[in-house]
């Protein structure tokens, strides 16, 4: 199953939980921000925002909370500068917890996206950042703690408008 297809079959809610302080080290646009060579993001975001614009017409809320660690690294500052254009343009809620206030929760092992109650995909990434896979899983009891654990970051992180980078 896409991830496309994994979003059209949510009906009221996306949520995604990002633990990691560095993502695909070779994303062009990564290499761009730091001073390489240019990279046009145009036609990714144009991408990103008719998927997640279109999920949002069906009526879901699609939320995303990302814990950090601080001081942050350059990924995160890269990441944290292109949310507004990328993320929050094209309908979603992002907040940021930083890990030290995340000590007590009890959190999934990998990130993860949860489509209502009925579908979960957990994303694997080597030491570096590589994306290395995923897995998907409909098992009712892991997807409610992964809920469970995403809800507890939610209700402590800043929203991305107010979250300043240390």
């Amino acid at each position: 199953m896409t991830f496309d297809e994994m979003l059209a079959s949510a009906q009221h809610s996306a949520v995604h939980l990002e633990m990691r302080d560095a993502y695909v080290p070779d994303d062009p646009s990564f290499i761009a921000w730091q001073g390489g060579p240019p990279y046009d993001r145009t036609e990714r975001e144009r991408d990103w925002h008719r998927l997640i614009e279109g999920t949002r017409a069906r009526g879901v809320t699609v939320r995303r909370a990302r814990i950090v660690s601080e001081p942050v690294t350059e990924y995160i500052r890269f990441e944290h500068s292109v949310t507004d254009s990328m993320n929050i343009k094209a309908g979603e809620q992002v907040r940021w917890l930083p890990r030290r206030q995340a000590s007590d929760l009890l959190l999934p092992g990998n990130d993860i996206w949860v489509f209502d109650e009925h579908l979960i995909r957990f994303g694997f990434f080597a030491g570096d950042g590589r994306y290395l896979g995923d897995e998907v899983a409909r098992d009712p009891d892991v997807i409610k703690r992964c809920l469970t654990a995403f809800e507890a970051v939610w209700e402590r992180a800043i929203d991305h408008a107010e979250y300043r980078l240390v």
